[in-house]
């Protein structure tokens, strides 16, 4: 079994990253991310909450995401193992974590702010069906349309350039230490995050020293 936390600033990849792992190593992808959104598309209550933080490019509490965090691993249905991506985001969620599970690894994609920028602002949401796309290097055949179901592409409600700054402050002021937890008990793989998906697949697989990634 294989146990790994995925830590990079949004922009960075991490979810095709984990994704291209996950597929490969029979892992469970669990994007923490991901389940905020879908509590936000499907109007729960737990999603009205995490609309108005988003919104406001303000994190959600610790108390809420660990306990998505803790009520998602109890489902067990990780029998070969996961990668968690989007957590920990601060020293309290990174003792919390290494208090309740042992890892294998974490993988730290690096990636300068003025890239997370271009990114960043060029992801697109479908409304209807939630397919992600990037306007620079996945763009859809027709512009402004979902190419599964064609419902409408739109811009993220926390991607704007304001919420982006306060996100990118408070990512290096609260994920950095949580790298140096990670780092004291030499958990953590730094991965040049600008080189294209497949080279830093690979570069993740050597770092971790994993079966090779063929393509």
């Amino acid at each position: 079994m294989r146990k790994y936390v995925i830590m990079g600033i949004q922009g960075s990849g991490k979810g095709t990253q984990s994704t291209m792992l996950a597929e490969d190593l029979d892992l469970v992808h669990i994007a923490v991310g991901d389940i905020f959104r879908w509590n936000v598309q499907h109007h729960t209550k737990l999603g009205a909450q995490v609309r108005r933080i988003m919104a406001a490019g303000e994190l959600v509490s610790d108390d809420l995401v660990e306990g998505v965090v803790k009520e998602r691993l109890t489902q067990h249905d990780w029998n070969y193992g996961f990668i968690i991506d989007g957590f920990p985001r601060n020293r309290r969620q990174a003792e919390f974590f290494l208090e309740s599970y042992d890892i294998d690894g974490v993988i730290h994609l690096e990636l300068p702010d003025s890239e997370v920028r271009r990114r960043v602002l060029a992801r697109r949401l479908c409304e209807d069906c939630g397919l992600d796309y990037n306007l620079i290097d996945n763009s859809p055949h027709e512009p402004g349309r979902c190419d599964a179901c064609g419902g409408r592409l739109v811009a993220r409600e926390d991607d704007t350039e304001q919420a982006l700054a306060v996100r990118l402050r408070d990512y290096h002021s609260k994920t950095n230490p949580v790298l140096d937890i990670f780092r004291r008990k030499e958990y953590v793989a730094s991965i040049d995050a600008r080189q294209d998906k497949e080279q830093v697949q690979k570069a993740i697989r050597e770092a971790l020293q994993l079966p090779p990634y063929q393509g």
